[in-house]
């Protein structure tokens, strides 16, 4: 096989830019869109969707989210056990992404239209079906694209490099998606608030879906990777995957992260506007400091994970984390600057953000690559399935938590509670991190390539 270079792997990691910006689009402004605050409507938003509790607490918008992500955690298994039992000629991975890029882009813009301009369950059911089917679409794209990371990295070090890479396109990716209601803004008098948010969304959606399509026609994975199928069927080969005791450590430790992360991310838009009192269009600038601050942590943080090993940052970075969100729960009310604020909660956030965008993905790939030389099984499609199940899953509670806490009492404190929630969730991802046994994953996977682990 031909020599993986830093070019192969920056053309894998543009297609991460791509679906990390229309994942970016949803994650941050569905909810905005269809839960909008005083502030919102005053500029010109309506409500499309049904409105407040309509059962024990629970909303509309955090019922279909919620639906959406246990829909897409469901054919995780089944679209990795695809992946992994490819005979196409193209390989095992690169089909799948190529035939689903830019009905994932266009899917992502239809979640926003709405049927009827005014408040319907015309509208609450062609939210749900457009839900289901992006996710469904991302399921497709990246599933396989995951299932390529330890398949180009072959071995930790390598790994630790292009998880740096692609977290580096992930943040820009999302960096990205916060543009929308400052690009919307310039449309915003002569397309009305709703329109302008849809065209901008089109706009990045267009631009995702060529970045997504440069891996495909960039690389030709037979010529890096072991393209032999896996002969384990879709739920057997779950199975084997959930056998794997440091696995199962690892992704109860994920389920929590996700929590906390989704209820943090979904709730920052809010936390600026609501909290400290900024514009919607300040959500950018911040997230940009966040970003800048998180590339400046990268490659200390790529040095220390080679010396240090991945564990101990991971949990460090869990208890960092946790403390940025009980920080956050008490935005606006510590007599700072409404910008200092801002900018104090996206750079404490930026160092946890460089770690947690790095290493669990290598993480994941060194458990698989373990698992294989034991089993003599590559089955990592299914590896990375089972870990993006348990981010679906800890992303379709948070959304129904988020919005079903965000209404709790007056005067902002449901989302001040909403940050608090998430500052306890992260801590007790970190705890059940460390049952997680770095030096047994590393050790077979050194004696599997007839090295020195200690080397």
């Amino acid at each position: 096989m031909k020599k993986v270079t830093n070019k192969i792997l920056w053309i894998f990691a543009i297609g991460q830019l791509g679906w990390s910006m229309l994942s970016g689009i949803v994650s941050n402004w569905l909810v905005f869109f269809y839960m909008p605050e005083n502030s919102e409507i005053k500029l010109g938003q309506k409500y499309f969707i049904t409105q407040g509790s309509i059962f024990l607490g629970l909303t509309v918008i955090g019922l279909i989210t919620a639906m959406g992500r246990l829909f897409d955690a469901v054919t995780d298994p089944w679209i990795a056990s695809k992946s992994d039992r490819s005979c196409h000629k193209d390989g095992r991975r690169i089909p799948f992404m190529r035939a689903i890029a830019v009905p994932f882009a266009i899917m992502t813009v239809l979640i926003f239209i709405s049927p009827v301009s005014k408040v319907s369950w015309i509208n609450n059911g062609f939210l749900l079906v457009t839900l289901l089917l992006f996710y469904l679409f991302m399921t497709i794209y990246c599933t396989p694209y995951n299932a390529l990371l330890p398949e180009l990295g072959r071995d930790p070090k390598d790994r630790i490099n292009v998880s740096t890479y692609i977290s580096v396109t992930f943040f820009v990716g999302n960096a990205i998606s916060y543009l929308v209601p400052n690009i919307a803004g310039f449309m915003r008098d002569s397309l009305g608030y709703a329109n302008s948010f849809r065209v901008t969304i089109g706009i990045l959606a267009a631009v995702a879906a060529i970045c997504m399509l440069v891996p495909v026609f960039g690389i030709k994975e037979a010529d890096y990777v072991d393209t032999t199928p896996s002969e384990t069927p879709a739920f057997a080969s779950l199975s084997k995957t959930f056998k794997n005791a440091e696995f199962r450590k690892f992704v109860a430790s994920d389920i929590f992260y996700w929590l906390a992360l989704t209820m943090f991310q979904t709730g920052l838009s809010f936390y600026i506007t609501s909290l400290i009192g900024l514009g919607a269009d300040k959500t950018f600038l911040l997230f940009a400091v966040m970003t800048g601050m998180s590339l400046v942590f990268y490659a200390p943080v790529n040095i220390l994970a080679k010396k240090l090993g991945k564990k101990k940052l991971v949990i460090f970075a869990f208890v960092f984390f946790s403390c940025v969100f009980a920080f956050t729960a008490f935005a606006g009310k510590l007599g700072l600057p409404k910008m200092v604020n801002g900018i104090m909660i996206s750079i404490l956030a930026s160092i946890p953000m460089a770690i947690l965008g790095i290493l669990p993905q290598a993480i994941v790939a060194d458990v698989a690559q373990a698992d294989g030389i034991k089993t003599g099984e590559s089955r990592e499609g299914m590896f990375f399935a089972a870990r993006t199940f348990a981010m679906k899953l800890g992303q379709a509670l948070a959304m129904v938590l988020f919005t079903s806490i965000k209404g709790i009492g007056e005067n902002g404190f449901g989302l001040r509670l909403t940050a608090a929630v998430a500052a306890v969730l992260c801590l007790i991802g970190g705890i059940i991190l460390g049952l997680y046994d770095e030096k047994k994953v590393t050790g077979i996977i050194a004696e599997g390539n007839g090295e020195d682990e200690n080397a």
